[in-house]
């Protein structure tokens, strides 16, 4: 993706922006996101933002679906994922949700220009 940078937050996990805003980030475990059978903390959360709460609900509705979220997220346009749960997505449904992660963040003139070239021939 163009214009992407990548920025350490707290515990060194690696954030990635678009114009200096989030799109993709790894969360440091946290007690909003634990394994119910044993209460251990997930170390290995993902956060993709989304364009909006629609977009989030139809990913996280499907009980089946890799996506979650938790309370500490409502009201916030992003969904969660763990890593060790990405092998249930194929490559272009990965590649799917980074992309719209990425329009969601970037300017508008920036997500025009790299749709635009997307679609030239």
């Amino acid at each position: 993706m163009p214009h992407v940078t990548v920025v350490h937050g707290s515990g060194e996990n690696p954030v990635y922006q678009v114009g200096g805003r989030s799109f993709v980030f790894f969360r440091n475990p946290r007690p909003d996101a634990v394994d119910p059978g044993t209460g251990e903390r997930y170390p290995d959360v993902i956060v993709f933002w989304v364009e909006s709460e629609a977009d989030k609900q139809a990913l996280v509705q499907d009980g089946t679906s890799p996506f979650f979220t938790t309370a500490h997220f409502d009201g916030h346009p992003s969904v969660l994922v763990r890593a060790c749960r990405l092998g249930e997505l194929t490559r272009g449904e990965l590649a799917e949700v980074v992309q719209d992660a990425w329009l969601s963040r970037a300017s508008k003139r920036r997500a025009a220009a790299w749709l635009s070239s997307r679609s030239a021939p």
